[in-house]
């Protein structure tokens, strides 16, 4: 997994970006990272998740609000998040609509390459938490995360679809 890292930004606001190739095809991992309800069996520091409520556009986006709960430890926090999966564009967005952040925006994106079995799969997180506390305590822990977070999913996908 090759991957690279960008803007770390400050205490209050944080960014990353991830950047991998993956011996799976774009749709697979697309639908892997679409599957939010089962984000509790394989990603670090995901404690629950559900789907609230779900549409479908005529464009065929595809809308939905998740409830999530993370936690460490004793420390554990829920929020909402609004998924926009548009597959023929192969982007995923996702954005906080209720919770601990100030702002909260994860954009996930799938490249088909020359190997139709192998992806480019780019990961952009950007967030700022509402209490400075929590942000304090999560800045040390954020590009950690943001790297297990990664390798899981390529774990996940080599477990469901074969080794890549």
């Amino acid at each position: 997994m090759k991957a690279f890292d960008v803007t770390p930004g400050t205490a209050a606001r944080q960014r990353s970006a991830r950047s991998m190739i993956v011996k799976h095809r774009a749709a697979q991992m697309f639908d892997l990272v679409a599957d939010v309800e089962r984000y509790p069996e394989f990603v670090p520091l995901c404690l629950g998740a559900r789907i609230r409520h779900r549409a479908h556009s005529a464009g065929g986006v595809e809308t939905f609000l998740a409830d999530m709960r993370v936690g460490l430890g004793a420390l554990t926090q829920s929020f909402t998040t609004r998924d926009t999966l548009d597959r023929l564009n192969g982007r995923i967005t996702i954005v906080a609509v209720e919770g601990p952040f100030r702002h909260f925006e994860n954009i996930w994106t799938f490249h088909s390459g020359a190997d139709p079995d192998s992806c480019k799969v780019e990961f952009f997180a950007d967030y700022e938490f509402s209490s400075p506390i929590l942000a304090g305590l999560m800045a040390r822990m954020f590009d950690l995360q943001f790297r297990r977070i990664s390798a899981a999913f390529k774990a996940r996908a080599d477990e469901i679809y074969g080794r890549s």
